[in-house]
């Protein structure tokens, strides 16, 4: 589940006395129950979805419909003991990270202390706000849980945010699935860092980890970047007739141009004059380089007192965009079609 450089992060921030916090948005142990033998799963008599597994209880329910059963000893449908549950939720997470985070040990000594906050855990009145209680007091080293803990909260001591596998949204068939994923993604980074002090006193290093098996997915890849990096590729991929892109505050120096094949002709980059990250003269170099070594025309744009992350500048960017969209439909800019790469 946890990779070696994640697992070795977390592993950092527990002996530094820092705290992590670790999303998946499934609760439960695993999202079903299946049979080697046979292929039976554990569906729901009720409804077409499946029913999750819960370790702590022994039970199967429903997180669409409500219904439960007890976990069968055999499977229903060929007697056979060999049932596995398959994929994981924040129950087995929990699990798993008491187990590989056993030989560590905080500040002072003692082993790890891990929490986990869902709707599982929550069910008792005055239970999610006594959790919150004691990971603002410190009791707590790595936190676990759904979107609950990823939306709103002031944790003061996190350092460290990661998001475990999040690529099952990629497979919805939601079609707001993509904008719902980065949503998600934008607001678990907000809880990492969120006391300057703190993180200047004690020298930490704040971090937002995506473990990802599509580490190609716009919705992962541009977590590490904007907002507006996001707004731009939905706005080409909403619009098909369009062969272009549009990029938002580029870093010139780690920025991955491999979504440009086939290379499109023309495209539009916009940043802030106030742009700590990418100033003005990196961005530029970045422009000439694209039109000197694949031939892309861009259309440069700068908005005045706008930062990297365009926090109060939104809408301004929106309209750049779309005022982009319409020129090239119009074919007022360059010829789109794209172009072989050689």
């Amino acid at each position: 589940v946890f990779s070696a450089p994640l697992l070795a992060a977390i592993t950092d921030r527990v002996q530094r006395g820092e705290q992590s916090m670790v999303l998946l948005n499934r609760r439960g142990y695993a999202p079903v129950l299946y049979c080697v033998d046979c292929g039976w799963k554990s569906d729901c008599a009720h409804c077409s979805a499946h029913q999750v597994f819960h370790k702590t209880d022994r039970s199967l329910r429903c997180h669409h419909c409500g219904a439960a059963s007890r976990v069968p000893r055999a499977c229903p449908g060929c007697g056979s003991p060999d049932i596995v549950p398959l994929g994981r939720g924040t129950e087995q997470l929990e699990e798993q990270l008491a187990q590989l985070l056993a030989g560590v040990q905080r500040p002072g000594g003692g082993p790890v202390r891990i929490a986990r906050i869902d709707a599982d855990t929550t069910r008792a009145q005055g239970a999610l706000e006594q959790q919150l209680a004691q990971v603002h007091a410190g009791e707590v080293d790595v936190l676990v849980g759904t979107q609950m803990i990823a939306k709103g909260h002031d944790f003061r001591r996190i350092t460290l945010v990661a998001a475990v596998q999040p690529d099952g949204a990629l497979f919805s068939s939601d079609f707001r699935a993509p904008e719902r994923l980065f949503a998600l993604l934008m607001q678990a980074a907000g809880r990492a860092g969120r006391d300057a002090d703190y993180v200047a006193r004690e020298g930490a290093a704040v971090e937002m980890w995506v473990q990802s098996l599509h580490p190609d997915s716009e919705n992962c890849w541009v977590a590490g970047y904007s907002f507006g990096s996001w707004i731009g590729m939905q706005l080409l991929m909403r619009r098909p007739e369009i062969e272009g892109f549009i990029s938002v505050a580029p870093q010139p120096n780690t920025y991955d141009f491999s979504f440009l094949a086939p290379c499109p002709s023309s495209g539009l980059i916009i940043h802030g004059d106030a742009d700590k990250v990418a100033p003005a003269k990196d961005v530029q170099g970045l422009v000439d380089k694209l039109h000197t070594q694949k031939g892309i025309t861009i259309t440069q744009k700068t908005l005045p007192g706008a930062n990297h992350f365009f926090s109060n500048d939104a809408e301004l960017l929106i309209e750049e965009c779309a005022d982009y969209l319409d020129r090239r439909l119009a074919g007022e800019l360059a010829d789109p079609r794209p172009k072989r790469l050689r």
